[in-house]
């Protein structure tokens, strides 16, 4: 008798239903960070998904600090992570996760200047000494 092939399934992120709607953009791209999802838009970082232990479970928005007190105004389940206090934290213990995660995806997708940060870009020199430049780390 023989055996089948052993099928591996990947795992779905917890949060996919969240970046779904930045598909269609073109200037959307996702890619993993640290364990999570960085959600990119026009070269931007704008948020960051995460599913592991407390306080790495939830969506970080990804701002400027001079931008912190109005959405903080706004959303009032956001608070600086603890960790990487430069961003905005939903944790997903908060009572209105659901919704206020939906807002900040709408707000992305409408290109609030409150959200995003440049990414920053990594040289690497090549075989001829040539410098490339990566828009975000892998």
């Amino acid at each position: 008798m023989h055996e089948l092939p052993q099928i591996r399934f990947k795992p779905i992120h917890p949060y996919a239903w969240l970046w779904e709607p930045l598909e269609a953009d073109p200037a959307f791209v996702l890619r993993p960070m640290f364990g999570g999802k960085a959600a990119y838009l026009d070269d931007k970082l704008q948020l960051y998904f995460t599913a592991k232990e407390e306080p790495w479970r939830g969506v970080l928005a990804c701002t400027d600090r001079a931008h912190h007190s109005a959405l903080l105004a706004e959303f009032s389940d956001l608070a600086p992570h603890p960790i990487l206090p430069k961003w905005l934290y939903l944790s997903e213990t908060a009572d209105s996760f659901e919704k206020t995660a939906e807002r900040l995806v709408a707000l992305v997708c409408h290109r609030d200047p409150r959200l995003g940060v440049a990414s920053q870009t990594r040289k690497r020199r090549g075989r001829a000494g040539a410098t490339r430049h990566h828009s975000a780390p892998s």
